[in-house]
């Protein structure tokens, strides 16, 4: 998948992305300011920053953040949704291989949710090279858990029986063993922290929809995909909704 792919393959989802994407715990920010010792004035530069789902869990922490996203599309959403509430925040036109930002320029460089589609080597370089002397790298993803409930179960083999390129997508997620290399000596501390996402069918439908993998509509998989996905839901949503759970998986360490 070449890195064009990769950043425009979202342009045609933002809405969905923007309503039906699942926020990050609040203990994630707790565990990075009390146990790894980040203050809250810390700069961010947001990697990746798509339409600043976690843009706005810094920003409301009190960090000055700088949401960096190469999707014009995403970065609008982001400018939209954030830039009114929120007067410590830069947008700004930028990859993870390449962000723009001045040498030694922010005390915290962060990616959540997208660090799986990066050149790992380029960021590592880049990254270093904007961090201030010994400021931290964050990579962090809510995790879809597979088997945690027979509608997990469920929802796995809808996307392996329908999705576009599912399996080629699921398979580029770093486990625990490659962020620990990644970081090698610099790793500072590694969480896995309860998430969940409470829908109603039009919401799980949005955040089905949100995925790169989901066809969407004029594909031949699309209306029976969300057939399934409506017969999926009514064998077991309880009081109208399902819960999505995950694990939020979050490392931090210095880039020495």
């Amino acid at each position: 998948m070449s890195r064009s792919d990769s950043t425009e393959r979202f342009s045609s989802r933002v809405a969905d992305y923007v309503r039906y994407r699942p926020d990050y715990p609040p203990a994630l920010l707790d565990w990075l300011h009390q146990d790894i010792g980040v203050p809250t004035e810390t700069l961010v530069a947001d990697i990746g920053a798509g339409t600043g789902i976690s843009t706005r869990l810094f920003l409301a922490a009190g960090h000055p953040v700088i949401a960096v996203e190469p999707n014009a599309a995403m970065r609008e959403a982001a400018e939209q949704l954030l830039a009114p509430d929120y007067l410590r925040l830069k947008v700004a036109d930028g990859t993870a291989e390449a962000t723009g930002l001045a040498d030694n320029s922010v005390g915290l460089v962060a990616a959540a949710q997208a660090f799986h589609w990066f050149d790992t080597a380029a960021v590592r370089h880049e990254w270093a090279r904007i961090l201030q002397p010994e400021g931290m790298a964050l990579v962090f993803w809510n995790s879809r858990l597979l088997d945690a409930s027979p509608f997990l179960i469920g929802y796995e083999q809808l996307l392996l029986e329908f999705g576009t390129d599912y399996t080629e997508v699921a398979e580029r997620y770093q486990d625990d063993d490659t962020m620990r290399a990644w970081f090698g000596d610099g790793l500072r501390g590694m969480a896995r922290l309860a998430n969940v996402q409470r829908m109603d069918l039009d919401g799980l439908r949005g955040r089905l929809l949100s995925s790169s993998y989901a066809p969407q509509a004029g594909h031949p998989r699309h209306a029976p995909m969300l057939a399934a996905l409506q017969q999926l839901f009514d064998a077991h949503a309880v009081d109208g909704q399902i819960a999505f759970e995950y694990q939020t998986r979050a490392f931090v360490g210095t880039l020495d």
